[in-house]
């Protein structure tokens, strides 16, 4: 498996709500596959929960009961899905609740993920010291990120992720020695106080 941070699958939900612990479902899965910087694949799919969505979520998202009776229920696309994922090291914005939904909806078809986890969000907080907050529309304008679509939609904001991503990247490539940066180091960054993260890169 390839061990630096910029190979890896950046994927976003969108959900009827905020946890799978009060029956929530995933409704859309978008993500994107980077390799050594580049995005070489993609997924994107609809699925069917299996009961009608709010009017909230719908607005929210834009996906509408009725694109969603045609879908292909969950499971279905989460075994293809998962598939997907292969044994890549897993991205996602704001990571701890993509990861809830993801091992819940794997726990349903008994399916399983070897990568480990990592989050742009905590990694920004590290280093986007000036930006005003930490959302993923506010990071794309915050570093002049171009950006055509629609957000809270799957596939762009896997799309978006991943260009901040890779922009967040080579801030850090610039202040560690070492041509890439190993998925490792973002494991520990995700962990070190804002104060001592200046130390960390200088040392690594």
């Amino acid at each position: 498996m390839n061990k630096n941070a910029n190979s890896l699958v950046v994927l976003d939900f969108e959900t009827t709500g905020l946890s799978p612990n009060n029956g929530d479902r995933a409704i859309e899965i978008g993500a994107v596959r980077i390799e050594n910087g580049e995005v070489v694949d993609k997924f994107q799919a609809l699925m069917n929960p299996g009961f009608r969505i709010s009017g909230f979520i719908e607005q929210y998202t834009g996906i509408s009961n009725q694109m969603l009776t045609r879908a292909a229920p969950c499971n279905e696309v989460m075994n293809n899905f998962v598939d997907f994922i292969g044994d890549d090291n897993l991205l996602a914005h704001n990571a701890s609740f993509d990861k809830k939904f993801l091992d819940a909806e794997l726990d349903n078809i008994s399916r399983r993920y070897s990568g480990e986890f990592a989050c742009s969000l905590l990694v920004s907080r590290r280093i986007n010291l000036n930006a005003p907050n930490h959302k993923l529309g506010t990071l794309i304008r915050y570093k002049n990120i171009p950006s055509g679509g629609a957000f809270h939609r799957a596939l762009f904001d896997a799309e978006m992720t991943a260009k901040l991503w890779l922009s967040m990247l080579d801030d850090i490539e610039e202040k560690i020695t070492g041509e890439f940066v190993p998925f490792a180091l973002i494991k520990k960054l995700s962990k070190t106080p804002k104060n001592d993260v200046s130390k960390l890169l200088v040392k690594w």
